[in-house]
């Protein structure tokens, strides 16, 4: 363990002109389980297979290793500015540093917004899930009212809320135990799903080249109905950057921070792979149109398969990696707001960036991100098509702010300014010689999948107009309110708070203006 001295200079705050405020503590597994546990291997495959799989058939599952490539190039960029900037709300700071001010701010107002919505996104979960092992989880009615289902998700997502607010508020000591022993369950849980499901195939690999009759109603076919279901894998595999956005709080953050990184997709990748081909490989029965539905999907194969009190115990797990889930991505949204408030570039700034002196934590930032994700779950209750709007324009945000780092890396590459020479003089990770053409795939990658994510189609967003054009009109709604108040409010004031500064000279204290 080095010092803490060390430890800040490692981290770069010097860069960003900011004191070491957090508490440093976080080990090598817990810096990998922030990143695993946000990408959530259990509770994304099975919260979205049905969605891909009923839109494309088993062929769909293409998707996952197309996704996982771009990912990678993503994730080899975030690694390399996590071997140089582990800080927290990593993608906010990167683009203010790579690109300019108003850069990172809309990198961060996306993020941080999308964010939000993920996790009432994410809680709704609980609702495939809890009613499955026990009746009486059904709170609201009995599951056949016309919003029963609604309004119980709702309920049940508030309750989580509530922990995973009271979690965090308590500090990161506590959050990533719990974050931690979750994992470990998870990983264990995905292995095991996986090898059994292996043991149950009733079908061959060959199920997998065929388009099994899907997309004859598309316009363009089965690459129509394909396009379609790859938003399933891409709405699974990102979050790794979770794990430098906790570099304030990791110990050697340089060289934990990438490393992570790359272990969690890797095992999400992988694991996460294993169970959706050995479930379509296991599946009693392919033609089964609950499959395509939320309350069958990728959980009735593994019940039907793993009977009995064996299917029980891993519904538990599955409610564990929903669990850990839901932490990271509220722990995710705590950093990038207080990372964004000590800059005075949030309203009340000066508040949502106050560290609690027990507990070492941004503590308002917890409270203020659960009731607004509470208060967007309540949405749910009477149009629940207008939140599946709002959730995949969350994914389509995410994908954007990437960009916002992504795009300005590449421009310092071609200049010559990027990898910094202490990288490799350091033994930090750096990509060499192959950055260049890694980052320009992720450009393109992140261009492509944001365009293929917002794409008006009244399969994926409804209607009417304003529903099927919604990543239009909503991310244009979002983007045109946080502009007003950077633009009338924010921008005069915006600049690090003489709280947070390594120093207090007039030009720290009020920061750069855009």
């Amino acid at each position: 363990m080095v010092s803490s001295t060390s430890d800040v200079e490692d981290g770069g705050l010097g860069d960003f002109g900011y004191k070491e405020s957090l508490d440093r503590s976080l080990g090598k597994f817990a810096s990998f389980a922030a990143g695993v546990s946000y990408i959530s291997i259990l509770t994304g495959t099975f919260q979205l297979f049905y969605f891909g799989f009923g839109s494309a058939g088993p062929a769909y599952l293409w998707s996952w290793p197309i996704v996982f490539v771009g990912q990678m190039a993503v994730a080899l960029c975030f690694m390399e500015l996590a071997a140089k900037y582990p800080v927290a709300g990593s993608v906010y700071n990167w683009a203010k540093l790579l690109g300019s001010r108003i850069v990172g701010w809309s990198s961060g107002w996306l993020m941080l917004t999308a964010s939000i919505v993920t996790l009432s996104a994410v809680v709704l979960a609980l609702q495939v899930n809890l009613p499955r092992l026990w009746s009486g989880f059904q709170l609201i009615g009995d599951g056949t009212g016309e919003y029963d289902y609604a309004t119980n998700a709702v309920v049940l997502g508030t309750i989580m809320i509530a922990f995973t607010t009271l979690v965090n508020a308590a500090g990161i000591r506590l959050m990533a135990r719990i974050n931690s022993a979750g994992v470990f369950i998870e990983l264990v849980a995905a292995v095991l799903i996986a090898v059994i499901l292996a043991f149950n195939i009733q079908r061959g690999p060959e199920i997998f080249f065929s388009t099994n009759g899907y997309g004859t109603e598309e316009s363009a076919g089965y690459l129509g109905a394909f396009l379609v279901a790859s938003l399933a894998s891409g709405y699974v595999m990102y979050g790794f950057d979770t794990a430098s956005s906790l570099g304030e709080e990791t110990v050697e953050p340089r060289r934990t921070a990438p490393k992570a990184i790359l272990r969690a997709i890797l095992a999400s990748f992988v694991i996460g792979g294993a169970i959706l081909v050995f479930a379509v490989m296991a599946a009693p029965d392919l033609n089964d149109p609950e499959l395509g539905t939320p309350q069958g999907g990728l959980q009735s194969i593994v019940t039907s398969v793993l009977s009995g009190p064996l299917g029980t115990v891993f519904l538990i797990c599955i409610l564990v990696a929903v669990t850990v889930c839901s932490l990271a991505v509220h722990t995710a949204a705590i950093r990038l707001t207080f990372a964004m408030a000590r800059d005075n570039a949030l309203p009340f700034g000066e508040r949502l960036a106050t560290v609690h002196p027990k507990y070492q934590t941004p503590v308002v930032p917890a409270v203020v991100i659960g009731l607004l994700s509470i208060l967007i779950l309540v949405i749910n209750v009477g149009q629940p098509k207008i939140f599946t709007v709002l959730t995949s324009i969350a994914i389509i945000m995410i994908y954007l702010a990437y960009l916002m780092v992504t795009g300005p890396l590449l421009k310092k590459r071609l200049r010559g300014e990027w990898p910094p020479k202490d990288l490799k003089e350091g033994g930090y990770f750096t990509m060499g010689r192959w950055g260049l053409p890694v980052n320009i795939f992720a450009v393109v990658w992140g261009a492509g999948m944001a365009l293929n994510l917002a794409w008006p189609r009244e399969a994926v967003y409804g209607t009417p107009w304003y529903n099927t054009w919604g990543a239009f009109v909503y991310i244009g709604v979002i983007l045109g309110l946080g502009y007003l108040w950077y633009f009338t409010v924010g921008r005069g004031h915006i600049g690090t708070l003489t709280s947070h500064a390594a120093t207090t000279t007039a030009g720290t204290a009020e920061g750069e203006k855009v």
